[in-house]
Parts: C-alpha cells; sequence; structure tokens
C-alpha cells in the first residue's frame, strides 16, 4: 500500500491517478491515524518551505513521520518541496526540515541562469543518474524529467546524490539514503518515466 501524505500543499490526486492505473494499492493520509499500517510513503509539496514544514506540524504528522521513516524504515519518496522538507534547513525561511538528508535547501543563483526567464527552473530537463538504484530500474542512465522550483538541496553528503541535473551549474535532482528517496523533478509529470520511477518504488 502506498500512502500519499496529504498535509494541504500537495497534489496528492496525480500520485492517486498513477498508482491507480498501475492496479497498486494507494490511499491519501491526512492525519495520524491514515498513516497506521503505512508500508511505503509519498511526501509531495508545493509553494514555500516555512508554509509547508508548519502545515505538516499542525497536521499531527510529523513526529509519526520521524517514527515511520527513521525507527520503523519504511521507504519514503519526498518530490519537489517535499524533498526540500528533508533537509536540515532552507534559504528559503527560519524553520528546521526534517533533517532526514544532511543538507540546506539553496536559491537557484540566477546570475549563472543566461536566458531572460530566470527562475523558477521549469519544463523538462535531464536527470545524469551517478549510482545504480532499484528505484531507477529501466530507466536510462540520462533521461528527462518535469521540474517547477526555484530552490535546490547542497547535499553535504556526495554519496546521497543519486542524480545530477544542469540549470545555473549542477544540482542535486535525486537524492538516497537507506530508506529515504527523494527527486526535485515531478514524476507524477513526467509521462513514462515518472511512472516507472513511481512504479520502481512501489516495488522497493
Amino acid at each position: 500500500m502506498i500512502t500519499v501524505i496529504d498535509y494541504g500543499i500537495g497534489n496528492t490526486r496525480a500520485f492517486i491517478n498513477i498508482y491507480e492505473r498501475l492496479h497498486i494499492p494507494v490511499k491519501v493520509a491526512s492525519n495520524i491515524q491514515d498513516l497506521q499500517n503505512a508500508e511505503k510513503l509519498i511526501l509531495p509539496g508545493v509553494g514555500s518551505f516555512d508554509f509547508a514544514m508548519k502545515n505538516l506540524e499542525e497536521s499531527g504528522m510529523k513526529q509519526t513521520l520521524n517514527q515511520l521513516v527513521l525507527e520503523a524504515e519504511i521507504p519514503v519518496l519526498g518530490v519537489c518541496l517535499g524533498m526540500q522538507l528533508m533537509a536540515e534547513s532552507s534559504e528559503e525561511g527560519s524553520c528546521e526540515g526534517l533533517g532526514w538528508i544532511k543538507g540546506k535547501v539553496k536559491k537557484i543563483d540566477t546570475e549563472k541562469v543566461p536566458h531572460q526567464s530566470k527562475l523558477p527552473h521549469m519544463g523538462w530537463n535531464e536527470v545524469r543518474f551517478v549510482k545504480e538504484n532499484a528505484l531507477l530500474n529501466g530507466l536510462e542512465k540520462n533521461s528527462l524529467f518535469y521540474f517547477l522550483h526555484s530552490y535546490y538541496i547542497d547535499c553535504h553528503e556526495d554519496n546521497e546524490i543519486l542524480g545530477i541535473s544542469e540549470f545555473a551549474g549542477s544540482f542535486a535532482s535525486a537524492v538516497n539514503t537507506g530508506n529515504i528517496y527523494g527527486t526535485q523533478f515531478h514524476p507524477e509529470k513526467s509521462h513514462s518515466n515518472g511512472e516507472k520511477l513511481l512504479f520502481n518504488f512501489a516495488k522497493l
């Protein structure tokens, strides 16, 4: 069973639609009770870092998620802002992150963007996978995915970087440590490549 976390700022419906099409059991969790018996978790997110962290805190699910991910070691996939929340902190705000990934969220340096439309980084971009991982089964080493973001995780541990993309320089577009996975891109908007990645996550 895939459990998609709904704390008010993520597009849960897109994930539900994909897993229903793949005939993989899926549900939405909006409170602690919904997280009971979770086998795999998806943490989506759009918007600002502080607003998202406060929403997650107010939902009452933050502590339970820490227990499920850090103690029970249930696989979790953070997507876009959901991945950024896994970091320790963010330049976008003052709230502490979940701290599951060692690193800080930083704003893309617009001085390094040559074209007029600087931010957000939006549209299709290549992800170069630098490690083999079951999450990537069946995907080309250089695959296209859809992005929409102005911030990225500056990972402190290179061995936690799973994929790299180029926009205003190189940045970590996919991360993994143990049972914790994150993608800066949106697999739920990335057609066949994204569907394959979400299928792989369900089979971990």
